[in-house]
């Protein structure tokens, strides 16, 4: 095989941001799923990786499968033996109640991982081997793999889970989502080269991505989780919705988010332009207070906290904010344009001792005299 790789045509290049709409699209979705297909899906996967078949239960959202469906059904997660082992010692503490009240919230016996790993390592290398084929058949630089990632950001919803849940939170799942990307790659090569190897893996992944939400894989039981019916990001990809939730299931489970950052109802339910610069004195969590800062812009934090008045150079006010509503001292140096009285307002470091000073580290180093203020 040659070393040199053959680029794509502009019509195949072109083809790229079509697949990878296509499947974020699916990645995205908010569609109930069918539990039919998602049931033949988790056989066909279990299948495939040499696995017998499991007892397959449904749920609308992943906190509903770790906080009552994963529980109800350790029976068929945990080991008959363990499971024994396990009665047998609430049995012995029950005849001491004061240690019983301690244990029995330490008794949390860590589920086993291994079908989830058997069945990523199948499903990865399967994958790679079909990449390989690829490559040598067509000699295509698979570097256009990057192009047709699909990102989704989940991590937040992820993090929520496990300080709500605790001890009852299970990594041992798999997002269907993180496989559009396989999907989006498979999809593309098959339509720009009309490559057809490996249909089967092919098959399964897309059944995988459209039919399933999340799956809890054991050994003698699979839990599938419901999509979200709502979901909301920003520009970078993270949850985020102002004034409403920004995730919702079918179940009630539901958050805020503000950028990434997970919001208490009392804030989430408003819109930014109602927050109000006094929370910024009661709320103790910095992250938040931080978030609330972002929120509520500081000219209205100048205006309704009211920030004291350290220096003045022209147009330009020096001012800070008497209270500790953040880590470190809020300087600010606003701007009034004086052909609209249009009001700009930046945060300084707290090191800064007057207007100038303030002006200057604005402008990269170049004090105020170097540049024309008026325009």
């Amino acid at each position: 095989m040659s070393d040199q790789f053959i680029k794509l045509s502009p019509e195949q290049e072109n083809l790229i941001k079509i697949y990878q709409h296509k499947w974020k699209n699916i990645a995205l979705s908010t569609k109930r799923i069918d539990r039919k297909k998602a049931a033949e899906t988790v056989k066909e996967i279990y299948a495939f990786c040499g696995l017998a078949m499991p007892k397959i239960i449904f749920c609308e959202s992943p906190y509903e499968a770790m906080s009552k469906t994963l529980p109800s059904s350790e029976y068929l997660i945990i080991l008959p033996l363990i499971q024994k082992l396990l009665q047998l010692r609430l049995s012995i503490l029950k005849l001491f109640p004061e240690q019983a009240r301690f244990y029995q919230n330490h008794l949390a016996i860590e589920r086993p991982d291994d079908v989830n790993v058997h069945i990523h390592t199948t499903l990865y290398y399967r994958f790679i081997s079909y990449m390989k084929s690829l490559e040598q058949q067509f000699q295509i630089d698979l570097g256009y793999l990057t192009e047709l990632e699909i990102e989704v950001n989940l991590s937040e919803l992820y993090h929520q889970l496990q300080v709500e849940l605790g001890e009852q939170y299970d990594t041992n799942f798999i997002p269907a989502a993180t496989f559009c990307s396989y999907c989006s790659w498979l999809d593309f090569w098959k339509s720009a080269l009309n490559y057809t190897g490996d249909q089967e893996l092919l098959q399964l992944f897309q059944s995988l991505a459209k039919s399933c939400g999340w799956i809890f894989p054991y050994k003698r039981v699979a839990v599938v989780c419901d999509r979200p019916t709502k979901l909301c990001f920003d520009s970078d990809n993270h949850l985020h919705a102002e004034g409403e939730t920004a995730i919702e299931f079918a179940d009630g489970y539901k958050f805020y988010a503000y950028h990434g950052v997970t919001l208490p109802e009392k804030y989430g339910k408003l819109h930014p332009q109602q927050w109000q610069a006094e929370w910024l004195l009661k709320e103790d969590n910095a992250e938040l207070r931080r978030v609330l800062i972002q929120g509520i812009g500081y000219a209205r934090i100048i205006e309704q906290l009211h920030a004291a008045e350290l220096d003045q150079h022209q147009e330009y006010t020096l001012l800070k904010i008497e209270n500790d509503v953040d880590v470190e001292p809020i300087y600010l140096l606003k701007m009034t344009c004086p052909s609209t009285g249009y009001i700009h307002v930046l945060r300084v470091p707290p090191h800064v001792q007057s207007a100038q000073e303030a002006i200057t580290w604005a402008n990269w180093g170049v004090a105020p005299a170097e540049f024309a203020v008026q325009t």
